[in-house]
């Protein structure tokens, strides 16, 4: 028997593990990297966002609007790597909500919590609603009767809101497949109609270069805001940190490429669109529904009945992965004690936060419903819900790159390029979220900023007067999971380590 058989067979015991870990419950170890990956790329659903944020931002940024993704795209890689910082170290389910708890406290920790909470909803209403809005496209271009779009699309929303309460009670690993299935499919194709635009009309090309008018600042910086929300949810992956298989490696590789997948099809989308739009000689700005205006006038119809139903696959499998991020922060808070305790427990046999997802999602179908009968239209319910969602979003991010560099010297580790692109991030995103929320603050979509105030407002008001009635809380925020005894060979529970006499005996295990 050689040594390495020794050692795996009598291993030297390694004392005073815990038997379980903070998080238990959770199908431990259980999903690998292409299902990370699947969580991270669904909960941005670029398939979704390709035909809808190039043509916002061209409407803006005019000729800039490649330079503007492009500049949104930096300051994505910018966050994504220090997040990165924290996804590298540390497993936790409550993900942006946890890091920042780890680097700034529990004050800024539950600040973050509330913006990941809003975030995570309001994205999985808003995708639950434009889901809803693509498949009333569908039916009336496939059954030409007199059916209520208002109430096909409600019934959509509520459908579908089923459909993953469903797929997120039974198990982390449905719940990734069938998001890793849909957005695959619906990418491809996305990718397959750009490349078939731009190779079929590479001479005209050029028009890319063209600026019709003066480079206006101020356009460029809203563009390029615009083109940052498009991004959101690229860290999604970081609420599976236990249950994913090689965390420490697997999620930080899953966050970057999602990063980069999206904004290469953004670019994509915005290239085929501005080709596609002067070929047919069409206004982009007058576009609804630019996937089909461009099938049409290059002569392929079908071809616009397919990206319709591309674009709603992929904008489910967005509700479903903003979905299971949002009830694994919850699950995160009701563990803490910061939420009610029995958020934080799991059903024995799919081992998952079923409480926290039968209280999620039944919020997650009501509010869009309310908010499209309220406005009167599904689209006009989707810019608001996205203000919700992008400005929580990027509050969290705000501060976990303000949190990064001080966990990093908190551990010893801080260097000066983390510091760098902590700070650059930061500061971006800061102007990012401050422009965002005043640029939309004197438009018709007001309500989703004062909104999103008033809900963080008392998101904050919650947490300190539960901090008013258990102190102890600011010290249990910032759950995280790590090794236990049945992780080491040789591991030891803490229970059965006597300080004096060593350990325990353990003959008969």
């Amino acid at each position: 028997m050689d040594a390495l058989a020794r050692a795996i067979a009598r291993p030297e015991p390694v004392a005073g593990l815990a038997d379980r870990s903070p998080l238990a419950g959770l199908a431990r170890r259980s999903v690998g990297f292409a299902d990370v990956l699947a969580q991270s790329v669904s909960a941005v659903a670029p398939a979704g966002a390709a035909f809808t944020t190039p043509l916002l931002v061209s409407a803006l940024a005019g000729g800039m609007s490649l330079p503007a993704l492009a500049a949104a795209l930096v300051i994505a890689l910018l966050t994504a790597s220090t997040i990165n910082e924290f996804t590298r170290r540390m497993a936790a389910t409550g993900s942006l909500y946890t890091f920042v708890a780890r680097g700034l406290g529990s004050a800024a920790a539950f600040v973050a919590g509330v913006g990941l909470l809003i975030g995570y909803g309001f994205i999985a209403m808003f995708a639950l609603a434009g889901a809803g809005y693509h498949l009333v496209l569908l039916v009336a271009r496939l059954l030409p009767v007199a059916i209520d779009p208002m109430l096909l699309a409600a019934g959509s929303i509520v459908a579908l809101g089923a459909l993953c309460l469903v797929v997120l009670a039974r198990g982390i690993r449905l719940s990734t497949r069938v998001t890793l299935l849909v957005e695959a499919t619906s990418v491809t194709l996305i990718v397959a109609l750009i490349v078939a635009v731009i190779a079929s009309n590479a001479d005209r090309l050029p028009v890319l270069l063209r600026q019709d008018a003066p480079f206006d600042p101020q356009g460029f910086a809203v563009a390029a805001t615009l083109a940052i929300t498009a991004f959101v949810g690229f860290e999604s992956s970081a609420a599976l940190g236990v249950e994913a298989k090689r965390p420490f490696a697997n999620i930080p590789r899953a966050i970057s490429w999602t990063v980069l997948v999206s904004g290469v099809v953004y670019l994509g989308a915005a290239a085929a669109q501005t080709v596609g739009f002067d070929v047919a000689g069409l206004d982009p700005a007058s576009s609804a529904s630019p996937a089909n205006d461009l099938a049409a006038a290059f002569g392929v119809p079908w071809a616009g009945l397919v990206l319709d139903v591309s674009i709603a696959t992929s904008l489910i499998a967005c509700a479903v992965a903003s979905s299971t991020a949002l009830v694994r922060v919850l699950f995160s808070m009701g563990r803490e004690g910061l939420l009610p305790p029995a958020l934080g427990t799991t059903h024995p046999r799919y081992r998952t936060p079923l409480v926290a997802t039968l209280v999620a999602l039944p919020v997650v179908i009501v509010v869009p419903l309310a908010v499209v009968f309220l406005t009167g239209s599904v689209w006009t319910a989707m810019t608001v819900l996205i203000i919700f969602a992008a400005a929580g979003y990027i509050l969290a991010y705000v501060l976990a790159c303000v949190a990064a560099p001080v966990f990093l010297h908190q551990i010893g580790e801080l260097g000066w390029w983390p510091a760098i692109k902590a700070a650059v991030a930061a500061v971006a995103l800061s102007g990012v979220v401050l422009l965002y929320l005043a640029e939309e603050s004197h438009g018709a979509r007001a309500f989703g900023v004062w909104g999103f105030l008033a809900l963080l407002a008392a998101g904050i008001a919650v947490y300190w007067a539960r901090l008013l009635r258990r102190p102890w809380l600011r010290h249990a925020i910032g759950v995280y999971d790590h090794a236990v005894a049945g992780d080491v060979l040789g591991g030891i529970p803490e229970a059965e380590w006597v300080d004096d006499a060593g350990p325990a005996d353990r003959r008969g295990r």
